[in-house]
C-alpha cells in the first residue's frame, strides 16, 4: 500500500504518509476514515510524504472527486515532503479548498505537526 492514515490520540489531526504511487485503492481506504471524522466538523490533515512519485490516473480522478466534495471541509492542511515539486503542490492545492495550506520539509514534521494543531 502507497498510504497509511494514523488518527492523533485526540482525534483533531489526521495524518497521512504516502510513499511511492497513490492508487485508487489507497483512497478506497483513507476516504472513508477522512470522511468519518469530517462528520464532526472541520479535519485537520497532515500528508507526509516520503518517495513520493504521484498518483495513477484512477487515484487522480479520486483524489479530484474528493477535493471538490469536500472543498470546505478540512481547516488546515500540511504538506510534508522532500522533493522541491511536493512544494509546489501547496500552491496548486489552493483552489480546490479552503483549508489553510502549508509546505514542510521531512527535516521539519515536528514543526508541521505543531502548526497543524494552531500552535
Amino acid at each position: 500500500m502507497a498510504a497509511t492514515i494514523t488518527p492523533s490520540e485526540d482525534g483533531q489531526v489526521l495524518e497521512i504518509e504516502v510513499t511511492g504511487t497513490l492508487t485508487r485503492q489507497d483512497y478506497d481506504v483513507f476516504v472513508p476514515v477522512i470522511e468519518t471524522q469530517m462528520r464532526q466538523g472541520k479535519v485537520k490533515l497532515l500528508v507526509s510524504m516520503r518517495d513520493f512519485t504521484g498518483w495513477e490516473i484512477g487515484a487522480l480522478w479520486e483524489d479530484i472527486k474528493f477535493d471538490i466534495k469536500h472543498f470546505r471541509d478540512i481547516e488546515r492542511l500540511a504538506l510534508v515532503g522532500d522533493k522541491k515539486w511536493e512544494e509546489g503542490m501547496a500552491w496548486f492545492c489552493k483552489p480546490f479548498t479552503t483549508a489553510t495550506i502549508a509546505y514542510f520539509d521531512q527535516s521539519q514534521i515536528e514543526t508541521a505537526r505543531s502548526w497543524i494543531r494552531g500552535a
